[in-house]
């Protein structure tokens, strides 16, 4: 029997599948031709866009940074401080041709970033109404995000820490609540800061990590997003391996029962 880590590790999404297990974005970077490099480096497949800071009138873009024929288009709508203006964005950027899927970014306060879940609960019903495969970021919390499942989004996306902050998971208790009770997938967005906050997240069974600041804004965006592509897969690998329990005392490496004497 082969093991899954040999095997083709996919995953799907609104029936479309994927390999990598890292979605990034593309703000931050110091020019178009570095963000195409980061994003190149962590072969991601998934990468998103927020609407409100696309130009769709200049003559280039950060859209040029990306190759359409290797990368799923994810807009979305950062920036957005009410139900309507995400809706509105959302419907700009399917105009723009940029699909129907969307992450759902409505925030509710300027200084912590953290989403207004009621005024996101509003939107993903509104917009999921219209035909939008909606992927929401939301708190940790894993009474809205079933809430969100069951109103038909194909995804939640719960913070790991605030945007930017790069404190890495801060609570992996309700993660792996929202695991458990999840039937779809859980992408973990918002506040790594390094490789091994990545590791983690995929180690607690989240489906997948995005992020944007922690490659944008490392000293070395290249080598980072190298560094998240093999901590994202070093995770996912641990989580297929199992881990071995947690104890409170030493066992043995090299037990001597059963040796000859």
């Amino acid at each position: 029997m082969n093991s899954p880590v040999l095997s083709q590790d996919t995953w799907t999404l609104a029936g479309r599948t994927f390999t990598s297990r890292l979605l990034v974005g593309t703000g931050k970077y110091a020019d178009n031709q570095q963000a195409k490099a980061a994003i190149d480096e962590s072969a991601a497949e998934i990468v998103t866009v927020a609407v409100r800071r696309i130009d769709f009138g200049a003559k280039q873009t950060v859209l040029d940074a990306l190759d359409r024929q290797r990368h799923t288009l994810l807009p979305n709508t950062a920036g957005c401080y009410t139900a309507e203006d995400a809706i509105r964005y959302a419907r700009l950027a399917r105009e723009a041709g940029m699909g129907d899927l969307i992450k759902l970014e409505v925030i509710g306060d300027q200084k912590t970033l953290f989403p207004d879940n009621q005024a996101t609960l509003e939107a993903a019903k509104v917009l999921i109404a219209e035909g939008f495969v909606v992927l929401p970021y939301v708190t940790d919390d894993p009474v809205l995000c079933k809430k969100l499942e069951e109103m038909g989004c194909a995804a939640v996306m719960p913070l790991g820490a605030p945007i930017g902050s790069g404190l890495g998971i801060r609570n992996p208790y309700n993660l792996q609540i929202i695991l458990e009770q999840a039937q779809i997938p859980v992408l973990v967005d918002a506040g790594v800061g390094t490789a091994s906050d990545a590791a983690l997240a995929m180690e607690l069974g989240c489906t997948a990590v995005l992020m944007n600041t922690a490659i944008a804004s490392a000293q070395d965006p290249l080598r980072m997003a190298r560094a998240m592509r093999l901590g994202v897969q070093a995770g996912r690998d641990a989580y297929l391996a199992g881990r071995i329990p947690r104890k409170l005392y030493a066992s043995a490496s090299s037990p001597i029962t059963g040796m000859l004497g």
